[in-house]
């Protein structure tokens, strides 16, 4: 039986994950769920595109991953189903795959079209949930969907580069628990427009000259008080492939951490400047 995974925006307090996962267990008794997140910022379909992406390499193939963000159905708001990397989406055609599909062409696309056999006003329970069923069971995608080219992506995940590729401009993607800054600048951009070149980053207030590809990378343990390294300001490669920004074991609620500390927010603009 395949796995199927949950990612939503519904939170912990209201009945809404648990109804998902009973409708499921319904569909099919002996399915296996595992909840990415469900503590999604409302609506936020990057901080979404983020999460699922980072997460879904570490299933295997054929898993069906339910995607419950902004998922109402509209006229600009379409329902899609499509095997992607090996793996099964479900969710809102609204850009929400953006990260993955920037990587990887999906293998087939379809807009659901079984609303009118199922009555609905909760779709990632009522419908979602069907489609995994369906899917789980061995189903082909055009049983529940028409063929479609593309999918819908998101303009804020892409960074820009000038022509003369001595500068780079990105954004704040994500900022996690720890208050670390994710920026959508990937390290295969960098190195490509870097070409290992000098550069200054620039995010607000805060400048970094070097990039350690781990966060001990930056501390050095061979002073006699270590703490004295806690607080660090620091850039590094995190384990998606991105720039991230952080704080050396910060802390939002005490001492601080690199978003409260370099004033930085979700779409705030990050600059590398090559020499």
């Amino acid at each position: 039986m395949a796995i199927i995974t949950l990612t939503t925006d519904f939170g912990e307090k209201d009945h809404f994950a648990g109804a998902v996962k009973g409708a499921i267990y319904t569909e099919l008794p002996t399915a296996k769920i595992v909840d990415i997140s469900h503590s999604i910022a409302p609506f936020h379909i990057t901080e979404a595109s983020y999460i699922i992406k980072n997460a879904y390499k570490s299933f295997p193939e054929g898993s069906i991953h339910i995607i419950g963000v902004d998922s109402e159905l509209t006229p600009e708001n379409k329902h899609i189903a499509l095997k992607l990397d090996g793996h099964f989406f479900i969710c809102a055609n609204n850009g929400i795959l953006s990260l993955i599909a920037s990587e990887y062409v999906p293998e087939k696309i379809v807009e659901i079209n079984i609303h009118d056999k199922v009555e609905s006003n909760f779709p990632v329970l009522d419908v979602f949930v069907k489609v995994a069923g369906h899917l789980a069971r061995g189903g082909t995608l055009e049983v529940i969907g028409k063929p479609i080219q593309e999918i819908k992506q998101l303009k804020e995940v892409e960074p820009y580069f000038n022509s003369e590729q001595n500068q780079i401009k990105g954004n704040v993607l994500y900022i996690d628990n720890y208050g670390n800054v994710v920026t959508n600048i990937s390290k295969k951009l960098f190195d490509k427009i870097g070409k290992g070149r000098k550069f200054m980053m620039r995010a607000r207030t805060a400048t970094f000259t070097e990039i350690y590809h781990t966060y001990s990378d930056a501390i050095n343990f061979n002073t006699d008080q270590l703490n004295r390294e806690d607080g660090k300001k620091l850039a590094i490669f995190n384990s998606g492939g991105y720039i991230e920004l952080a704080i050396y074991k910060s802390n939002p609620s005490t001492v601080g951490s690199a978003s409260t500390l370099f004033g930085l927010e979700w779409r705030d603009t990050v600059t590398i400047n090559f020499e």
